[in-house]
């Protein structure tokens, strides 16, 4: 039974890694500030949370012991990471850090202008 849990457990971890060095890649070759941010974000969300699952089932199988820090540590990076990637993209974009070449559409400045002349209506 403990090579079964081994081997979910190396699951965990392989795939945890994996998702952060793709993650990685994307932040090398993206073009600009926003997509590199939504792959560090995802990265950190998901990546970061298998290996620390993986940790967890690591102490309550082989250890004994049920972690709670590791818990704890799961929640609050499922709590802050997406919201810091939110307002790492938008603090970006309000100085003025302008969208790649290949980027279709800005709805944000659309959005903003539609804002502007409703207030001034």
């Amino acid at each position: 039974m403990t090579e079964i849990y081994e081997v979910i457990i190396g699951l965990f971890i392989i795939i945890g890694a994996l998702i952060s060095i793709v993650a990685t890649i994307g932040a090398i070759r993206f073009p600009d500030v926003y997509t590199r941010n939504h792959a560090i974000s995802k990265s950190t969300t998901l990546g970061v949370l298998m290996i620390l699952l993986g940790a967890l089932f690591y102490f309550m199988f082989f250890e004994g012991q049920f972690n709670s820090r590791i818990v704890l540590t799961m929640l609050f990076i499922f709590m802050t990471a997406p919201v810091s990637g939110h307002l790492i993209g938008r603090a970006a974009y309000n100085s003025g850090v302008k969208l790649a070449q290949q980027s279709v559409t800005d709805e944000l400045a659309r959005d903003r202008k539609k804002v502007k002349q409703s207030k001034s209506i």
